[in-house]
């Protein structure tokens, strides 16, 4: 990525309205998130959050990611655990992470994976994560990035819908 055009930096409360407006792009485009929030602000600003980060191209808001101690929703962090004989709460989730359609192509999605990993890292936790199957393009990322592919597992999100999902760990 250009660094003289973007950089990744820690959000703020002042970034969240702008996150919501790049949210809605993605969801348009991408369908992501699978059901948008009633409350999008909120959905992003977690109570369990370690950090949240945006990358900035061009001095506008283009990509979003955050990092949460583990939930019991989470497949993730309970499949690393198993295999790493580890508590998954020694695991911490990347979430929430989507990239503006029109900034695409400028490695902003590794970059705030990157960094996501490293503060999970710093905080002696290993970083997971969960995503719809649907979402070929994150899981390309993903695995482009040299992410373990734990499992595929359907995940009821409602009595009327049921999800195929893939955990990966770092």
């Amino acid at each position: 990525m250009d660094e003289t055009r973007s950089r990744v930096r820690q959000r703020t409360d002042d970034d969240v309205e702008a996150c919501v407006r790049v949210l809605a792009q993605v969801h348009r485009h991408d369908g992501y998130p699978v059901n948008w929030p009633a409350r999008p602000g909120e959905w992003l600003t977690r109570a369990t959050a370690l950090g949240d980060w945006v990358a900035d191209l061009d001095g506008r808001v283009a990509g979003h990611v955050g990092l949460t101690r583990s939930a019991g929703s989470d497949l993730a962090p309970a499949l690393w655990g198993e295999r790493n004989g580890a508590s998954a709460e020694r695991a911490a989730v990347v979430g929430r992470l989507f990239v503006a359609p029109w900034a695409r192509g400028h490695g902003i999605g590794a970059l705030l994976m990157e960094r996501a990993a490293a503060e999970a890292r710093h905080r002696g936790l290993h970083p997971v994560l969960d995503v719809v199957a649907s979402d070929t393009a994150a899981t390309a990322l993903y695995e482009r990035l040299g992410w373990t592919r734990l499992a595929t597992v359907e995940q009821r999100w409602s009595t009327s819908q049921v999800v195929t999902v893939h955990c990966y760990a770092a």
